[in-house]
């Protein structure tokens, strides 16, 4: 019996034993919604991702339903921004030429004005000679026998005739550069209205857009609407944790938020962090919401260096570097269509302006897919 109690004790123990050097898997926490200190204050940022999770478990029936619809909803949204990019160019390209028509309308008046003048003094000219007799002023000098009146008469000629070719040039000039001026005003007109068309498109495909999607999480119960938050979480969460992994030392090459700026980075990052809070708004450029290039070519601004208006023309004309050399102020690029861009702020974070119905935040750096770096001070 104490034999039996023995082995009983003892296959016991092993089994504890056993069950404590099992590794145990941390899961991560989910991405809290807690606004981050803003620059200047004594506390840092936060990061805006968590730990890297395990891997994810197998979805419930409910649960791949509503990943269903969130994965529809992005791909809405991200149309959206797409065509907010294009409207956005549109209605730049606009102003652009309205300023170049009213450029060209000051020089066809003012053109038109000197031709007037240039006529009046040609005309002047034509009557003193028809007075003269049909002669230049000065001409009857060269008929003189006086030496020195013939000699004065023949420069009087001379300047009279050099007056009259340098009128009717500059006349002609004048002209010619009036008839450029209204060939390209009629050119402006017409991109005027092709990119206004092109707004007008935009517009109504971002509108369509927004609607699909917000018509699909309204058909959501509050319960499903919720965790449908809470997966949109998770998916960020796990490509922030995918893009950790391929960094190098990750956990110790991360920068601060803010170290390694330039002066005009923090003073874009600084810019950019203080509007945390503020709603998205399509074609919204401040100060009381934004989109995602709203956000950025304003703290940029802020920051003494205009950049262009459109997540698109940033990633066109910016200066690109290598994901691996990026510090903050420099700005990301995502999709393939360069539809989204954020700011990167360090510590593997973004501050961006994400979509309708979503605030100004803090995101992982690698939460969407990444196109591209660029650098406005470089």
């Amino acid at each position: 019996m104490n034999r039996r109690r023995c082995a009983a004790a003892a296959i016991t123990l092993v089994c504890a034993l056993g069950l404590l050097t099992v590794p145990v898997q941390a899961m991560a926490a989910p991405l809290p919604d807690v606004p981050p200190t803003a620059p200047g204050a004594s506390a840092p940022l936060s990061p805006a991702y968590p730990l890297p999770p395990s891997s994810p478990l197998p979805l419930s029936a409910s649960d791949q339903k509503l990943e269903k619809v969130r994965e529809q909803i992005e791909t809405l949204y991200r149309k959206a921004g797409a065509a907010t990019d294009a409207y956005n160019l549109a209605q730049e390209q606009t102003k652009k030429q309205s300023g170049e028509i009213v450029k060209l309308a000051k020089a066809i008046v003012d053109g038109q004005a000197r031709i007037a003048e240039l006529k009046d003094r040609a005309g002047a000219q034509a009557r003193e000679q028809y007075r003269n007799g049909g002669l230049p002023p000065g001409a009857q000098l060269v008929l003189s026998d006086d030496p020195q009146l013939f000699l004065d008469g023949i420069n009087k000629v001379r300047q009279s005739q050099q007056a009259n070719k340098t009128v009717l040039a500059e006349l002609k000039r004048t002209q010619e550069d009036l008839e450029t001026y209204t060939q390209d005003a009629s050119s402006h007109w017409q991109k005027l209205e092709t990119n206004r068309v092109k707004q007008a498109k935009a517009k109504k495909k971002i509108n369509a857009q927004i609607a699909a999607a917000e018509k699909l999480e309204s058909q959501l119960e509050k319960k499903e609407r919720a965790r449908l938050r809470q997966l949109e979480r998770e998916a960020a969460s796990r490509a922030q944790s995918a893009w950790l992994a391929t960094r190098p030392q990750p956990a110790q090459g991360i920068e601060n938020v803010g170290g390694g700026a330039t002066p005009a980075g923090r003073a874009a990052v600084a810019f950019a962090t203080a509007q945390i809070g503020k709603p998205y708004v399509w074609g919204a450029t401040g100060p009381g919401s934004y989109d995602c290039s709203g956000l950025t070519s304003k703290a940029w601004a802020a920051a003494g260096r205009p950049i262009p208006r459109t997540s698109q023309e940033q990633w066109r004309l910016l200066p690109r570097i290598d994901i691996q050399d990026m510090r903050p102020g420099d700005l990301i690029i995502y999709h393939a269509d360069a539809s989204h861009v954020g700011m990167y702020v360090g510590d593997g974070s973004i501050v961006h302006s994400p979509r309708p119905g979503r605030n100004v935040t803090l995101a992982g750096a690698g939460s969407m897919k990444i196109l591209g770096v660029v650098r406005p001070d470089k």
